[in-house]
């Protein structure tokens, strides 16, 4: 996984996000993602990729008895430090590709928009399914292939500045994507849907369930929310390891 996030200006950005700022609620995606959660209460769960810890959180708060969240980047570890009192939650500097691993270590394993930048994301698959008890959920969320296949990631734009349309190129083409994001280039790695999904199935998941992301209605006033509704910007996954 890159390491963007530890660059000074590109993290002050991302801490101006609303989702960094406001927490769960204010992602247009949580509506969505928090039904897809399994009973946590008593579980052991993994956070790949945790970021400022959120989901680490929610997990203790429905009870979980130990969490584990790993993030790349030393300052987001630092900054869900400072943000989580529970005692149940251990946090981590390590990439999504380095961590162990360890077998049939967990009962849940999360991951929000982290995998879109990891490239060979099958192997991953392979690795969560065997560190996940039997019946283990996977559930995660990363960027929808119509996403990371857009050109630049970002719409073409009419003389005003008003989005015109979404472009897809190389759709077909997994790999390495060139991005601006906060101001900053970003390699992301872009998926077919295909790669995800056989992938999982490949490697022995049951699919529970597949959601393209949409904002809530009350989010539909926020400038540039009703975009999302012109292309899919997220997709969730949830899937169970089935020994």
């Amino acid at each position: 996984m890159n390491n963007e996030y530890d660059h000074e200006i590109f993290f002050q950005k991302y801490a101006e996000m609303p989702r960094s700022k406001n927490g769960l609620n204010a992602a247009g995606e949580w509506h969505q993602l928090k039904p897809l959660f399994p009973p946590l209460h008593g579980k052991t769960v993994l956070d790949l990729g945790c970021g400022y810890g959120w989901h680490c959180r929610f997990a203790a708060e429905q009870g979980a008895a130990q969490v584990l969240g790993l993030d790349l980047s030393r300052k987001m570890i630092e900054e869900a430090k400072k943000r989580s009192t529970e005692k149940t939650i251990t946090y981590r500097v390590c990439g999504i590709e380095d961590y162990a691993y360890p077998e049939n270590r967990w009962d849940c394993v999360v991951s929000n928009l982290a995998l879109h930048y990891v490239e060979n994301i099958e192997d991953i698959f392979q690795k969560v399914y065997r560190t996940l008890k039997q019946d283990g959920t996977f559930l995660f969320n990363i960027e929808h292939p119509v996403f990371t296949a857009g050109v630049g990631q970002d719409w073409v734009y009419t003389d005003e500045g008003t989005p015109q349309y979404w472009p897809v190129d190389r759709y077909f083409i997994p790999g390495a994507r060139n991005t601006h994001f906060l101001g900053c280039d970003v390699v992301k790695q872009h998926h077919t849907l295909t790669q995800i999904l056989m992938g999982l199935l490949h490697y022995g998941f049951e699919l529970k369930a597949v959601v393209e992301a949409e904002p809530p209605a009350e989010m539909l006033d926020i400038p540039g929310m009703r975009d999302e509704l012109r292309r899919p910007m997220m997709l969730l996954v949830k899937a169970a390891a089935k020994k």
